[in-house]
């Protein structure tokens, strides 16, 4: 039977179409949220086991591994391979955190959970929304395609709390607005006879679509932004991470990585360089909506 011209080519339209990878405005595409990458050692016992975009990190100790972020199912064979590429165990993972309550970042810990028999640690802001899957997400909850398997969690974590194993310390920090309990990582690390300050970034983005004036499903989440850009601030910081590797510029530091080591991610002006400018990207969107209801 010969199919029409015009039936062709709307089929044509819609393959291309949906070939199209999403774009974000920093130019990173959800293909790369996938796109594996190879998996190092930054400094001491922190490694990086993440895919090209979507950052999940790995801190060894003679007592097991934390992982922090499980990211997409689909990514999970992708981060156990690059945790066993270092000669480590993907069971020996003991404690899972997540950077924010986002399924980019926490929609396989519950695989993630029934691999390795993880205790899952989330931010009290963050525990209602990982426990029911994304259904009570300040702004996507309506949104079919970022709900992910509800997760129980294990321990609540409180602004400044502890995570302890085989004498790693991580320092959870309430950075929220992006989400109710968005949480930036620090930790000190050992490399050779120098210590260094990791700072590992929940997230400061305002996303399209949030709304920070008269918002009744999160009131405070303008002055929740303003807190954490004062806590970020206040963060020392000499290795320079995050949830995203678009944040600090992950493909570029790592070609550096590959001639200088630990040196390629010591960039405490590019922090605070990011810091600033999320924040007055944040103060801009604020203002505009402010004008908007005047």
């Amino acid at each position: 039977m010969m199919v029409p011209k015009h039936v062709v080519s709307s089929l044509l339209l819609i393959i291309c179409l949906a070939c199209v990878p999403l774009t974000h405005s920093n130019g990173i595409t959800q293909s790369e949220w996938s796109q594996p990458f190879p998996a190092f050692r930054i400094a001491g016992n922190l490694y990086y086991v993440g895919t090209k975009d979507l950052a999940s990190y790995l801190i060894t100790t003679p007592e097991g591994h934390i992982l922090i972020n499980s990211t997409l199912e689909e990514n999970v064979p992708l981060i156990r391979r690059s945790v066993e590429s270092l000669g480590f165990k993907f069971t020996d993972v003991k404690i899972l955190l997540i950077s924010h309550a986002h399924w980019d970042h926490n929609a396989a810990s519950a695989l993630v959970k029934e691999l390795t028999g993880a205790k899952y640690m989330v931010m009290d802001g963050d525990v209602e929304a990982v426990e029911s899957g994304g259904k009570t997400d300040f702004q996507y909850r309506n949104d079919p395609q970022t709900l992910y398997k509800p997760t129980k969690v294990d321990r609540v974590l409180h602004d400044g709390d502890e995570v302890k194993l085989g004498g790693s310390v991580l320092v959870a920090h309430l950075t929220a607005g992006h989400t109710k309990g968005c949480t930036t990582w620090s930790m000190r690390v050992s490399e050779g006879t120098k210590s260094y300050n990791a700072v590992i970034i929940g997230s400061p983005n305002v996303n399209p679509g949030y709304k920070l004036v008269g918002n009744e499903l999160y009131p405070q989440i303008a002055d929740d932004y303003a807190k954490g850009f004062r806590l970020l601030r206040s963060l020392p910081c000499d290795l320079f991470l995050g949830a995203h590797g678009s944040y600090f510029d992950l493909t570029t530091k790592y070609e550096r990585f590959k001639r200088d080591g630990t040196t390629a991610f010591i960039d405490p002006s590019g922090y605070n360089d990011y810091v600033t400018e999320r924040e007055q990207a944040f103060q801009r969107e604020l203002r505009k909506q402010q004008a908007r209801t005047n």
